[in-house]
This record gives C-alpha cells, sequence and structure tokens, in this order.
C-alpha cells in the first residue's frame, strides 16, 4: 500500500461548517534498541541510572574519540525490518546531522539519510472491527540518541545528563497512510506488538524507549496533500490519538477561515489536549547531513542476514492466522490472543488438548477482567495457565457447570488454590443424579401452582423462573442440560 494508492472512505472523513475533509496521517516512531551498550561505545544503556553514569568518552563528544559500530544493534535492526516485511539493503551508509542542542556534545548526531539500513515495508493494522488495514513502512534507519536537558534542578541553571547520548534507536517512518486518529493507534500497537515479539525494544513509552512524531495534514477528498505539521516526542498511544484528533480539527477551522496552514514542528500538551507551535519546520538541507568520516559504509555479511533470518519467531499475523485455523477463533478474538506474546503463549497452553473456544472465552472474558482489575499484565497472573486448564477441565467433563466456574475462578484468584481442590472442600460438584433434580424440580412445581397453570396457558417465559428456582434449590449445581430437559417434561401438559 502507498499513499497514491489509499482510498478515500466516507466514514473517516472530518465534518467540517463548509464540507468534508479527510485527514492524511504519517508516523515516524523512534524505537530504542535493547541493547546492553550503546550504538557507538561501550557504555551502559539501563533506565533510571544516577545522571551522567553511563557515558563514555565518544558519547561525551570527547576530541579524538572515534565511534565503533554495536553489531548487536545492527542485528537488531535487520530482524525488524525482517518482522516488517521489509527490503534489507546490504549497503548503508551513517551521516552525521547537524545541530546545536546542548545535550548533543559533538555538535551533530549520527544517523542514516539516503541510504538506511531497512527500505520499504508493510504492516497490516488489526482494527476493532475485525477488519485489516495495509500501512506502507518507507525506512528504518539506526541513529544515536542525544542527551537530556534538566531544566527542574534549579531556578538559574540547566543541568545535562548524558545518560541517553548515544543510545541506539531504530526510528521507523510509515508512509501518509493513515486517514483516523484510530488507525494510527492500531498502527502503534502493532508495531509495539511486533517488535516486543522480536525482543528488539521493549516498547515501554513510560520510559521514553518509543516515542512517536506525528505528521498531519487535511485536504478536500481527492485533492493534493495539505501542508502537514509535526507533533514531536508524543509518548502514549493515547496522546498520539488525541494530538491527531486536535491538530486535524485546528487545520480545518483555520483554512475554512480563510487562513494558510504554516509548515512547523508542535508539540503536544497532554494536559490541555492541544497542540502549540514549537518551531519552524526543518528540512533535510538545514542539517547539512554528509557522510560520517568516521564510519566506513556498512557492508552486511549475506550469511549474517540469513543466520538473522533463520531466527525470526512467529509473529502476530502468522500467529493469528494459525489461530484461526487451528483453533476455529474468530479473528477478533484470534488477534487479541495474539496481540502480546505472553498472551499468546498463555492461552496456547490453557487450549492444549481443550475446547480452543471455552478456552479463548476463559482467558478473554474473566481472566482480563481479574488481571485489569488488579492491574497486572498476564506475565503476573494469580492464575497460571495450567491452574485455568484444569477448570476448563472440570467444566468440559461436567463435574460443574459453567456458573459454578465464575465462583470456583474467584476463589482460585483469592486463595491460590487450584479448582479442584475449591471444587471438592466446597462440595460444588454438579448434580447429575435424575432423581435428585427431578426431586427439587417437583417441589418448586407443587409451591408455585399457580405459575404452572400461567405456564400451561401460554405464558412461556416463566420456563427461566422454574429454572431458577431449581437451581436456587440445588444450589446452583444441577446439570443445566438435564434441569431443562427433565423440566420440561414435568412442565408439559
Amino acid at each position: 500500500m502507498s499513499s497514491t494508492t489509499v482510498p478515500v472512505r466516507d466514514e473517516l472523513l472530518i465534518e467540517g461548517r463548509t464540507g468534508k475533509w479527510e485527514v492524511v496521517i504519517g508516523l515516524e516512531v523512534h524505537a530504542q534498541v535493547t541493547t546492553e551498550a550503546k550504538l557507538f561505545s561501550g557504555a551502559a544503556t539501563a533506565f533510571g541510572a544516577d545522571p551522567n553514569t553511563q557515558v563514555s568518552p565518544v558519547d561525551a563528544g570527547f576530541p579524538g574519540m572515534l565511534p565503533v559500530i554495536n553489531e548487536q544493534a545492527v542485528e537488531k535492526a535487520i530482524k525488524t525490518g525482517f518482522g516488517l516485511d521489509a527490503e534489507i539493503n546490504q549497503v548503508s551508509v551513517f551521516d552525521r546531522k547537524n545541530y546545536f542542542y546542548a545535550d548533543l556534545p559533538n555538535g551533530y548526531q549520527i544517523s542514516q539519510f539516503s541510504q538506511p539500513i531497512v527500505g520499504k515495508g508493510q504492516l497490516v493494522l488489526d482494527m476493532p472491527d475485525g477488519s485489516t488495514r495495509e500501512v506502507g513502512v518507507t525506512r528504518l534507519h539506526l541513529e544515536q540518541d542525544a542527551g537530556k536537558s534538566l531544566h527542574d534542578q534549579s531556578p538559574t541553571m540547566t543541568f545535562i545528563d548524558l545518560n541517553r547520548a548515544g543510545v541506539p534507536l531504530m526510528e521507523i517512518v510509515s508512509e501518509p497512510d493513515m486517514r483516523s486518529a484510530e488507525e494510527a493507534g492500531a498502527y502503534l500497537k502493532k508495531l509495539r506488538s511486533i517488535l516486543r515479539y522480536l525482543g528488539t525494544c521493549d516498547g515501554n513509552m513510560e520510559e521514553g524507549s518509543m516515542r512517536c512524531d506525528c505528521n498531519v495534514s487535511v485536504r478536500r477528498p481527492g485533492e493534493p496533500y495539505g501542508t502537514r505539521n509535526e507533533i514531536k516526542n508524543v509518548n502514549s498511544i493515547r496522546f498520539v490519538m488525541q494530538a491527531i484528533e486536535y491538530e486535524a480539527r485546528r487545520q480545518i477551522e483555520v483554512l475554512e477561515d480563510g487562513g494558510a496552514i504554516k509548515q512547523e514542528t508542535r508539540l503536544f500538551d497532554s494536559g490541555r489536549g492541544v497542540t502549540r507551535p514549537m518551531r519552524s519546520k526543518e528540512e533535510a538541507h538545514d542539517y547539512r547531513y554528509f557522510p560520517d568520516p568516521d564510519l566506513l559504509p556498512l557492508v552486511l555479511d549475506p550469511a549474517m542476514i540469513e543466520r538473522v533470518k533463520a531466527d525470526m519467531p512467529e509473529l502476530p499475523d502468522a500467529k493469528k492466522a494459525r489461530f484461526i485455523a487451528d483453533f476455529k477463533l474468530s479473528p477478533y478474538d484470534a488477534g487479541v490472543l495474539v496481540a502480546e506474546q505472553a498472551t499468546a503463549y498463555y492461552y496456547e497452553e490453557v487450549a492444549a488438548g481443550r475446547d480452543p473456544k471455552l478456552a479463548a472465552n476463559w482467558v478473554t472474558g474473566d481472566l482480563f477482567g481479574a488481571l485489569n482489575k488488579l492491574g497486572v499484565g498476564i506475565e503476573a497472573s494469580p492464575i497460571s495457565a495450567k491452574a485455568l486448564g484444569e477448570l476448563v477441565d472440570l467444566i468440559a467433563d461436567n463435574t460443574i457447570s459453567g456458573k459454578i466456574a465464575k465462583d470456583v475462578f474467584q476463589a482460585m484468584l483469592e486463595t491460590g488454590k487450584s479448582a479442584g481442590e475449591i471444587v471438592e472442600s466446597q462440595g460444588l460438584r454438579q448434580v447429575t443424579d435424575t432423581g435428585a433434580i427431578e426431586q427439587a424440580i417437583d417441589a418448586v412445581l407443587a409451591a408455585n401452582g399457580d405459575k404452572v397453570s400461567e405456564y400451561r396457558s401460554g405464558k412461556d417465559k416463566l420456563f427461566g423462573f422454574f429454572v431458577g428456582q431449581v437451581m436456587k434449590a440445588t444450589g446452583g449445581k444441577a446439570n443445566p442440560a438435564l434441569l431443562n430437559d427433565l423440566l420440561r417434561k414435568k412442565l408439559a401438559p
């Protein structure tokens, strides 16, 4: 997919005062490569270290220091390229991107410009309605991060922390193929999922290891692109979506009032939910790019590329297709289960040798609900996949009903005991004794003679009332199918 072939979708157009507008979105994601050392030095990259404790002379820009490429960062960039179904360029070049920041000691950033390590690729979005959309990836290039200016330590001074200086980043640039904030959110979720599956970036936006610049413009459907604005360094998916919504409507308002959009870089104020100008937009020539004379062109060994390719894990799209084919799950259920690798592993263990749809319902329903309430991820689930699988077994062999299973699940959460222990200790085994259920039915019908007459006169909705009463009488333990069958016979005129 490329921007020239994205069809206009009427349902995504924004209604302005003077007609409909189309928003055009492209995203640039900075993803920190999961390496222990920086891109061109051996300094550590751990998050949260004391300021300036992870800085080598190379990172500090000392005269005469020479950069040495981190091979692990190169391999992870290639791996990510395969994950994006992209071209791997056997020869790429590192350039100097020149600009002045107080926290950029060299006065330039080592990046890639005309010859990146990864070329064109694509990413498939999973939309909430179960449909999919394809978005083009323009490139992935490697570059080093800058340091950080600390303005809140003193009322009169700014301090510099160079711990992040030289940290390896992958800048992943999309085509302007997205047409709504929702699509941009889905793109970021999918990209983060792929990076985590690959282990090339942890995707923790709150720690700054994944940041997003949003390029947003608006136009009348079918017209050429409008002037775009870039919203810099947005650090959550929710904020990205809010920033795009606001910026699109702001641009529409300016244009409908007869104004013009000035190309600029803007910041998103998450507290007020607005974007505001940061600076005029630079062009590539403003950075005076030129090949870094300290670094030879990066020439990849084909054997290394093949080795990285052979080491690729099963990615979300392939896993989703397998779950649909093997487990007969709906595209929606499969998409939810593969979004995070840990969830997919958990589900596969629960589903092994069991009813896969029943297993999916328990994982995406009761388990997700419980984890959400506890505020923990599936890796910290108090109920293991093995323990949940045992609960599913008890439902499948009719030891307990689905209704009782919910109580057992809650008890598992609270006590940490197994489903079997709880069922036995609380006497929750399902009643499948026909005689016992018939006895309970007879008692309920005898106590509700008037309602029996109403039912037999055609008030069919009362059937549920009788089921509820019998269930109550048996402590919820009557086998539902058996109960329904016997009750219908008893109520027959």
